[in-house]
């Protein structure tokens, strides 16, 4: 039996928490089962070097795991220098959220967005995709509101999720345990308009077919979908 007592095709239990943070110009926290992350979307009134002139702004996050967030305790990457990981799962964090931004019509202004792990228990890459996407919204309407910025950008919504084959059967939002011994696990990053934005997959153990990267797939956009739904109703409330 999986964690939560779910079936192969089921979510974890997730929820969303907005406004966490009193300080942000977004926050949220996501819980996915035992993950939670805390996003902040923070507002800089400048943009890189290679923006400037543009006319157009810059999305970009950063990411990090609190020591205890796992079952042992791990020095801090301010201590012990960001690791390779760390840089990846940055760069993915803001490759998805800038896919669904009109990044011209915010001006020349950018807006970092922090992703804190509190406590992982597999997939905190896809959880931080897809609170980062509800902290960045969160932002830029209060950006517009305030004529920070002249039109709201966002074009579309993003989320992500994993899926893996375990034990001979694809199943969708991996946990911790399941991740350690899947024979294949991916990464989907999908807009709420269905298309998508990156896949990762690996075969840990035996190469995997083209049906099962179907199979995978298929999941993810069922879980996306029902994800889609929970952000677009944390975000009307």
């Amino acid at each position: 039996m999986r964690t939560f007592h779910r079936l192969a095709n089921e979510l974890r239990p997730i929820s969303f928490e907005k406004n966490i943070n009193v300080y942000a110009e977004g926050s949220c926290l996501i819980k996915c089962g035992k993950t939670h992350v805390m996003c902040t979307a923070s507002l800089e009134e400048k943009v890189p070097n290679w923006v400037k002139g543009t006319g157009g702004g810059w999305i970009t996050a950063e990411y990090g795991m609190l020591p205890r967030s796992t079952s042992l305790r791990m020095e801090r990457e301010a201590k012990r220098g960001q690791s390779g990981r760390t840089h990846e799962i940055q760069r993915l964090i803001g490759r998805s959220l800038r896919a669904v931004v009109d990044l011209k019509a915010m001006g020349e202004v950018s807006v970092k967005v922090d992703c804190d792990v509190l406590q992982a228990d597999g997939g905190t890459r896809t959880a931080s995709v897809t609170g980062g996407y509800v902290a960045l919204y969160l932002a830029l309407k209060k950006m517009t509101d305030s004529k920070i910025i002249k039109k709201f950008p966002i074009i579309d919504s993003v989320a992500a999720i994993s899926c893996g084959v375990c034990n001979g059967e694809p199943v969708l939002d991996l946990d911790y345990e399941e991740d350690a011994t899947a024979g294949t696990d991916a990464n989907f990053v999908i807009t709420g308009s269905g298309k998508l934005v990156e896949i990762q997959g690996t075969a840990e153990h035996a190469p995997f077919s083209v049906q099962e990267f179907l199979q995978l797939l298929t999941l993810a956009q069922k879980g996306i979908n029902e994800i889609t739904l929970l952000q677009k109703q944390v975000l009307e409330d």
